[in-house]
């Protein structure tokens, strides 16, 4: 047991005559190591990318549901006519008529005959 723990602190599983088997694991446990790193910093950026695209999209969301409500309230009769009197265009005390168009009816061949 004593040998083991001094060879393995003195490591002479890397030189000894099988140690080119050793050194093949270490180095795919090295490249393990580091495609795992990898991974990991790559998922951590697009946890924060997307943290700061959701941020993005609430922001515009309420800037929209802000830009609606202005509208809305410019769309209204009273502002309207209150910027049309600055202009002094006053709104008209009869309200409007529906004009309609009535299409007169083609008479076909049988009834022109008739008359």
């Amino acid at each position: 047991m004593k040998d083991s723990v001094y060879g393995l602190l003195k490591a002479k599983y890397l030189v000894d005559q099988g140690s080119m088997r050793n050194w093949r694991f270490i180095v795919f446990l090295i490249l393990v190591a580091i495609l795992m790193i990898a991974n990991s910093h790559n998922y951590e950026q697009k946890i924060y990318r997307i943290s700061a695209l959701e941020s993005e999209v609430k922001e515009l969301r309420a800037e929209f549901v802000d830009r609606r409500s202005e509208l809305m309230e410019l769309k209204m009769e009273s502002t309207v006519s209150a910027k049309m009197e600055e202009r002094e265009i006053f709104p008209s005390s009869v309200p409007p008529k529906k004009i309609e168009v009535v299409k007169p009816n083609d008479k076909n061949i049988w009834q022109k005959l008739w008359e």
